[in-house]
């Protein structure tokens, strides 16, 4: 949000701007998000992820399919079921769901945390390769992606982001 409003506030100021001064402005665009999750060290860490949390994910699955596997037998056999059944078959599926949902928070609870740990040591890296990559191009303003409506190809200069990254 704030950065949306950084952009907003910047880009009221070029419209603002004379002509002739908006004219001398250098501008790039990079799309963030795309060079830091298609660097090197993004897709090490999608495989270590991948690695560390593979029990939770079978864990998950597992949980998922039994689940499944009772809810499937309600529906097939309830009709020949005594109410009694019903009711423990639909206390069994309940108890299921339940383990499926507590072991699926807490997957993407972890899963996010590490996530947001990779942002928050990766953004230093981010923003020195942006700021080389201003001083390199000789830029002015370097707008994030999400800010922009339409960018000519040359001035996305997400894939130069992305081999600072990767040096």
């Amino acid at each position: 949000m704030f950065r949306l409003s950084v952009v907003a506030v910047l880009l009221s100021a070029l419209l603002a701007a004379p002509v002739s001064a908006v004219a001398e402005t250098k501008i790039g665009v990079v799309n963030l998000r795309q060079a830091l999750f298609s660097s090197n060290e993004a897709r090490s860490f999608t495989e270590k992820l991948q690695s560390d949390f593979a029990d939770e994910e079978e864990g998950v699955r597992e949980a998922q399919e039994e689940a499944r596997k009772v809810k499937e037998r309600i529906e097939k056999d309830a009709a020949m079921m005594n109410e009694e059944e019903r009711k423990q078959l639909a206390g069994e599926f309940q108890e299921a769901l339940k383990e499926f949902n507590y072991r699926k928070e807490k997957l993407d609870s972890a899963v996010a945390k590490r996530k947001q740990e990779f942002l928050d040591k990766a953004r230093p890296e981010v923003d020195q390769a942006v700021k080389e990559l201003l001083d390199e191009e000789g830029l002015d303003l370097v707008l994030p992606s999400e800010a922009v409506v339409y960018v000519k190809p040359s001035m996305d200069l997400t894939n130069k982001l992305l081999q600072k990254l990767n040096e």
